[in-house]
């Protein structure tokens, strides 16, 4: 008979190191009644077969303070639990062999700084110094991370299980949940089987770590995990009488990392094209399996190994492994609350970085559990950025092709996903299409990122530089600036709230009022209770008892899910109509014009003030047009039913004709969104920053009556003054970009990072937005200081400014 608790406050699915360290840090926390159910045995799945690096630099400051932590988690747990987790601080090295390779890196290294991670841009020969076995004949650059390392991947599993066992947590292995119960939208439990004994645990919250089985484990719950496996392939050599302890090497132009353990080199792959693996499911008896070799596979890289490392040449190889890993649909894991079912927790999907990730990641995951919100700005890896239709297994064996590869593929800005396109379309893509379109993805959604001229390539070609639609965008942008352009809204995600009490739970989740007149349109954030933007949406209020509430495309699920548990019990029904509606954008000084063209409405000041919406005819159809703009112009969004939607662009296309009317794309309105000093959600804006500090105090109405969520935290704010404050920045010099992530040099101190950039092609130069420390501090003192911007090691001078550098009055978007 299997002994197992009829009753526990968490059951955790799967004993990879991800299940490990969320029972360890729930523990930790205090928490009892912890069980954590396998399979079959601990760290069977992937973590066994892990390479084990350990890097401490991720792609946003949040990821790398988990992986930092992570590191000095590792080092701890042998004196805490007696098992080794092998963990050496060796280093790590990083070589490019492009100057466009070596741009990203060096970005890197600056990203590396502002982010408080020792680095190091190093010449080919100290790199060479450092590994003696390297050659360096056409590398051009390198960076070295001399706390970055490697560890035991299985070891640091079993000092995680150890540790969550020496604090209450009841491990069992042999144990397969089968089922899991829910009622009333929250989890109630799961049933299990070991051998011939089932049963069943009622529990008050469920984790999936299941890796590799995630989808599946939550598809028990209707949950949807999107990942999928692929094969992973790595080879280690025998023994090399000459080798001596080194840095890990990762040569990423080649696809390649290396590993040296016990005198013996292991070299690792993440090729451009990869193997998907279970697309029928995984075997019942996987336990701790290979999968078979295929060496004509894995063969072009090893030949360009044994160029880069010679001595492999002369080296035997002593295993020829591969095994499965699970890749998600853009390469970030899955955490958090699913937005499916209440306390039902993913940790799951981790892209071959879980074990320098396991620690960080079951850290915040216990701490969100604990309290109910997201401890910091989690919304990279949040799991309720997926899409429902991501989790549709052919999507995920076309995408997951691709994901392992771009691991070690050129991050370039702007890169666009190649495989599983097209599933998505707004009503107006074949128009698009024909007019030269070249086409982006958000969420699924195809978008018009900038408008190809005739003859011109519709591809991106990709640089660190100037990409080849620059001057492409740049029109468009002087077309919004100086005329009329046009363009395609309809992704962003559109949620109707209707009922008696409508108003009522917009009041409580929106920082602004929402006791509007009918026809009203409100910009404003939700808001968590340390007063973090949650979301950042526009509601127009469209009858009594309706209002619409318009989101970015990708956030669109997280933030209907927030309403939604935030309803209670209120008389209120929320509905995705994002499929329902297009929308054009028509902004730019003649926007009016060429609305007067095609309608008999009144588009004027005293009948169609800028922030109201109103029912228009258009053509021979009907539309509502909402005057707001993220673009800094004149201009109104036009939003018409799906049946109608062929019709109004083929009217205002043909009208704008005589007069200049130009298509643009997304690129475009972020160029002139950040010259406007408008801030972008996920980016400027996340749960993190404080709407006081963002500088959207003016969205917030503390005094509206009646609570809402994160009411005390901005009064506190207002009160005490911006803890920092979100500047404009513009370099002086006009020729190098930003993106984000650039460090911020504040009188020669690194303060801080840009969390957003593009080009201002009005301002005439690279803009950013970003977050200067200033507790304690006027607005003037912020503004008194010198400002630099490092571009990839070179420190470039920069205006500030806390108004929009453009339009400072909005006296263009109310003329």
């Amino acid at each position: 008979m299997v002994d197992l608790p009829t009753t526990a406050r968490v059951v955790i699915i799967g004993g990879g190191v991800i299940g490990c360290s969320v029972a360890y840090h729930l523990a930790k926390q205090g928490w009892k009644d912890i069980i954590l159910l396998e399979r079959k045995q601990l760290t069977c799945g992937t973590t066994w077969h892990a390479a084990g690096l350990i890097g401490q630099l991720r792609a946003s400051s949040t990821m790398t303070k988990l992986a930092k932590y992570t590191t000095d988690l590792y080092q701890k747990l042998e004196a805490e639990t007696g098992i080794s987790t092998g963990i050496k601080a060796n280093g790590s090295i990083s070589v490019a062999l492009t100057h466009e390779r070596k741009e990203e890196l060096y970005r890197s290294a600056a990203m590396a700084r502002a982010f408080d991670v020792d680095v190091e841009e190093i010449s080919p020969e100290t790199a060479k110094k450092m590994y003696p076995h390297l050659n360096i004949g056409d590398v051009v650059g390198a960076v070295y991370l001399p706390n970055d390392g490697q560890g035991d991947p299985a070891n640091v599993a079993l000092a995680l299980a150890k540790g969550a066992r020496m604090m209450g947590a009841t491990i069992r292995e042999q144990v397969k949940v089968t089922g899991i119960s829910r009622a009333n939208g929250r989890v109630t439990g799961v049933d299990w089987a070991s051998g011939g004994d089932t049963g069943h645990i009622d529990a008050e919250y469920v984790v999936n770590c299941a890796g590799m089985w995630g989808h599946e484990v939550g598809r028990m719950a209707g949950v949807n995990v999107p990942l999928h496996a692929c094969e992973h392939f790595y080879i280690v050599t025998e023994a090399i009488p000459e080798l001596t302890e080194l840095p890990v090497l990762r040569v990423p132009d080649e696809c390649a990392y290396f590993k040296e353990d016990a005198g013996k080199i292991l070299l690792g792959c993440f090729e451009p094209k990869a193997k998907p693996w279970g697309m029928n499911g995984i075997s019942e008896d996987f336990c701790f399996d290979q999968l078979p070799e295929d060496f004509d596979h894995f063969e072009p890289i090893l030949e360009m190994a044994v160029n880069r490392m010679p001595m492999l040449a002369e080296t035997g190889i002593h295993t020829f492994f591969n095994g499965p890993e699970s890749f998600t649909p853009d390469d970030a894991y899955h955490l958090g609350e699913a937005p499916e079912l209440r306390n039902y927790f993913v940790a799951a999907g981790f892209n071959s970085i879980g074990i320098q990730s396991a620690g960080g990641a079951g850290k915040a995951l216990a701490e969100w559990m604990e309290t109910g919100e997201k401890p910091f700005d989690l919304g990279g890896v949040d799991i309720s950025r997926m899409q429902p239709f991501q989790g549709n297994k052919h999507y995920l064996f076309e995408r997951s092709k691709e994901t392992l590869g771009l691991l070690y593929a050129d991050h370039f800005p702007y890169r666009q996903k190649a495989t599983a396109r097209g599933v998505r379309r707004t009503p107006f893509h074949q128009q698009l299409e024909k007019l030269g379109a070249v086409f982006g993805e958000t969420a699924g959604w195809e978008r018009a990122n900038w408008f190809a001229n005739e003859g011109q390539p519709r591809e991106y070609q990709y640089t660190w530089k100037r990409q080849n639609w620059f001057e492409n965008s740049a029109a468009e942008h002087r077309a919004v600036r100086e005329n009329v352009g046009m363009y395609d809204m309809s992704s962003f995600g559109k949620l109707r709230v209707e009922g008696p009490d409508a108003q009522h739970l917009l009041n409580h989740v929106c920082g602004a009022d929402m006791s509007v007149p009918v026809g009203k349109i409100v910009y404003t954030q939700f808001l968590n209770s340390r007063g973090g933007v949650e979301a950042d949406v526009t509601v127009t209020r469209l009858t009594e008892t309706v209002y619409l509430v318009v989101t970015p495309a990708a956030t669109r699920l997280a933030d209907q899910t927030w309403m939604q548990r935030h309803a209670g019990d209120l008389n209120v029904v929320i509905t995705d109509v994002t499929a329902g509606e297009g929308v054009l954008a028509v902004m730019g000084p003649n926007a009016r014009a060429l609305l007067q063209k095609v309608s008999p409405n009144d588009f004027s000041n005293a009948t169609n003030p800028f922030g109201t919406a109103q029912e228009i005819e258009i053509g021979m159809g009907l539309a509502r047009v909402h005057r707001v703009t993220y673009v800094g112009e004149l201009g109104w969004e036009i939003y018409v039913s799906s049946d109608m939607a062929g019709h109004v662009f083929e009217t205002l296309h043909e009208a704008g004709q005589d007069m200049g009317l130009k298509l643009c794309g997304m690129h475009m309105m972020d160029s002139c969104r950040i010259e406007k000093g408008f801030r972008h959600f996920g980016h400027d804006i996340t749960s993190e920053d404080h709407v006081i500090d963002a500088g959207l105090g003016f969205a917030v109405k503390v005094d509206k009556g009646g609570d809402f969520i994160g009411r005390e935290a901005v009064i506190a704010r207002k009160e005490s003054g911006p803890k920092n404050r979100l500047v404009q920045f513009k370099l002086t010099d006009a020729e190098p970009l930003l993106f984000h992530n650039e460090p911020i040099v504040r009188d020669g101190e690194y303060v801080g990072y840009l969390s957003s950039g593009n080009y201002g092609h009005t301002l005439g130069g690279a803009l950013g937005l970003g977050y200067v420390p200033c507790e304690g501090e006027k607005a003037a003192d912020v503004l008194s200081s010198t400002y630099e911007i490092d571009v990839c090691g070179v420190k470039v001078k920069a205006e500030a400014s806390l108004k929009p550098m453009y339009d400072p009055k909005s006296e263009r978007v109310k003329a």
